[in-house]
């Protein structure tokens, strides 16, 4: 299907030009990174821009940076990417994992991750991973640059903290100090192209502290402090566990839709919270 609306499109070469070009008040802007997203907004007549900015020519954002204690994703780095990525793959492992699960891989090729939260669908698979590394998202504009814990950034069902004049450069994810280990499960109808019926981010640290976060359960994706500090300290035996797994009821918010119904999402969500924990576990247990 073609996309039948007029817009102007520019594709800045420089930062500047693009933080300039973002400066419109009474402007309906758009950002092309991947599209993937976009695209299919367009077709269907949703957020039409006045201007849409191509900002693939901005290759100062196509990077992964370790810088130790965190690591730095632009705005341009695709899912492939982090896949192929050995530094993903050795210290964001949650990620890694996450992004084998996104879409095809057709969709994996052009999709970014900034593009994934910045549309900021409940179901979208990067937040969980976000949320247990405790990253912040780097945003630009005319006034400087900020930086936003990712557990401020979701305010509702599409919508984000990011202001209509800020362009997302990146993400930091905090790397933890001690040993630790993570797992993502999603809930699809279908293996391939699906979007998640519910998903689960767990990250594990050897001193038995345990980060939990949810997607597709909520308007928002969420990070369970209530099930972390049940588990604090805690060696995960089977009751420890199914106590934990009843407490999501009162976590989580699902509803029922097209792809799946509340209660089906609330069951499979203790499914995987439970499977994702005890392979997180297994993981950090192999490393110790």
């Amino acid at each position: 299907m073609p996309i039948a609306h007029d817009f102007d499109y520019i594709k800045p070469a420089t930062m500047e030009q693009t933080i300039e070009l973002l400066n419109q008040e009474n402007k309906r802007i758009s950002i092309l990174a991947g599209g993937t997203d976009l695209c299919n907004m367009l077709k269907n007549g949703f957020r039409v821009p006045d201007l849409m900015i191509d900002i693939k020519a901005l290759h100062e954002l196509n990077v992964i940076k370790d810088n130790n204690t965190d690591i730095f994703i632009g705005a341009l780095v695709t899912f492939s990417e982090l896949i192929n990525s050995d530094i993903v793959k050795e210290k964001l492992y949650i990620l890694w994992e996450a992004a084998h699960k996104v879409a095809s891989q057709g969709v994996r090729n052009r999709a970014t991750m900034i593009g994934n939260i910045c549309s900021a669908v409940a179901c979208m698979d990067s937040a969980a991973t976000l949320l247990v590394h405790n990253a912040s998202v780097h945003v630009k504009s005319v006034n400087g640059e900020r930086k936003i814990p990712v557990n401020e950034w979701f305010v509702d069902n599409k919508k984000t903290a990011c202001l209509n004049n800020e362009l997302v450069t990146g993400v930091t994810l905090e790397i933890p100090q001690k040993k630790y280990a993570s797992a993502y499960e999603k809930q699809m109808r279908y293996a391939g192209e699906d979007l998640s019926q519910s998903n689960v981010g767990i990250l594990v640290q050897e001193d038995k502290t345990y980060r939990i976060a949810f997607g597709a359960v909520g308007p928002t994706p969420k990070r369970s402090l209530k099930i972390e500090h049940f588990l604090q300290g805690k060696e995960l035996t089977d009751s420890i566990i199914a106590e934990a797994r009843q407490m999501i009821e009162t976590v989580i918010a699902p509803i029922t839709d097209v792809r799946s119904s509340k209660e089906y999402r609330m069951q499979m969500t203790k499914v995987m919270f439970e499977r994702g924990l005890r392979t997180a576990i297994e993981r950090l247990n192999n490393l110790i």
